[in-house]
């Protein structure tokens, strides 16, 4: 083994400079190289040219409609507004330790007070907030959904009584539920020093209401669908509930259990956009809504910086999720989209 290695690394030491030149073109030519890099690049190259085609072509009130050029532009506008923020925000802090400093050499037994730096939150910001918001109201979700899905998957009455409720609430808009969570968030929450922001509760089940049903139904007709034979392995070995359903019921309905989480990722996403530009709560939501409401010839390229930005998260935390489901899935050979 050790001598065959050595040999083709001698005889990669020892290709010519045209030989290697063949086999770049060939690796460069491959069908997987092509499909993976070229192809994808030709689409984005295509989708630019056509957009900035497009945009030099659409006039709205507020100027032309922002093309890759103009986004790029407010990109790094919104990075320098970042960076200018985080500077104020240390000179605050600084102050107040030079403040507390001074005041403690006067008086050692003096209190001392930090404030928080209450600062207008930046682009950046509002992407962390919104992806905390969408991560709570996507664990409240599955948290109910999953075991829920299992056991409606593993008893049929308990699906019948429980099918009428979900197919009522399943097609409900986030923009009905939303009113609705805020009362009750604002009539139940009352804590003097709450842990959590009313409208980060409010946002949060917000979305969890909405990711709820897909996890659910998926989960639920995994474990319906699971192999009989299975089944019967589980019954042969006199397993009992809790171990039949660790090690039958959830390896065999994996695929079906992430199909949902995917498809609840990806609608939370969205509700909660929609849920931060009604309510007024902090997040990409908000930044897009004031942005329209500020009408300066900034606006619309920095609104076109948030689609863009939320449909990249949307698909990053999508591939995430891919990227888990390879990782606790028993079928390592599966083919996953």
């Amino acid at each position: 083994m050790t001598d065959t290695r050595v040999s083709n690394m001698s005889d990669t030491a020892t290709l010519k400079p045209d030989d290697r030149y063949q086999q770049l073109l060939a690796r460069l030519g491959s069908r997987s190289f092509i499909e993976g890099l070229i192809l994808p690049a030709l689409g984005i190259l295509v989708f630019l040219l056509a957009w900035q085609f497009s945009a030099n072509r659409i006039e709205t009130s507020l100027g032309k409609f922002p093309g890759p050029t103009q986004v790029w532009e407010q990109i790094e506008n919104l990075g320098a507004e970042h960076k200018r923020e985080r500077a104020k925000e240390a000179a605050f802090y600084q102050r107040q330790e030079e403040r507390n400093a001074r005041k403690l050499a006067r008086d050692p037994d003096a209190v001392i007070k930090i404030r928080n730096y209450t600062g207008k939150p930046t682009f950046f910001d509002q992407i962390i907030t919104s992806l905390l918001t969408v991560a709570a109201g996507f664990f409240i979700a599955n948290l109910i959904a999953i075991p829920l899905g299992i056991v409606c998957g593993l008893s049929a009455a308990t699906y019948k009584a429980m099918n009428p409720i979900i197919q009522v609430f399943k097609p409900v808009s986030p923009l009905a539920w939303l009113p609705l969570v805020t009362m009750v968030v604002s009539a139940t929450y009352t804590a003097e020093d709450p842990v959590f922001d009313k409208a980060f509760l409010n946002s949060a089940i917000t979305v969890a209401l909405c990711c709820l049903w897909p996890t659910l139904i998926n989960t639920t007709v995994g474990v319906t669908g699971i192999d009989r034979d299975l089944v019967n392995v589980s019954r042969v070995m006199a397993l009992s509930p809790m171990v039949h359903v660790r090690k039958i019921v959830i390896p065999a309905a994996i695929p079906m259990i992430f199909t949902g989480l995917r498809l609840s990722l990806a609608t939370g996403w969205m509700v909660l956009i929609a849920a931060e530009m009604l309510a007024q709560n902090p997040g990409l939501g908000k930044f897009v809504w004031d942005e329209f409401q500020n009408g300066s010839s900034n606006s619309l390229g920095r609104i076109m910086v948030a689609v863009i930005a939320i449909g990249l998260i949307g698909f990053m935390l999508d591939k995430l999720m891919l990227t888990l489901q390879k990782r606790v899935s028993w079928d390592k050979s599966a083919v996953l989209r």
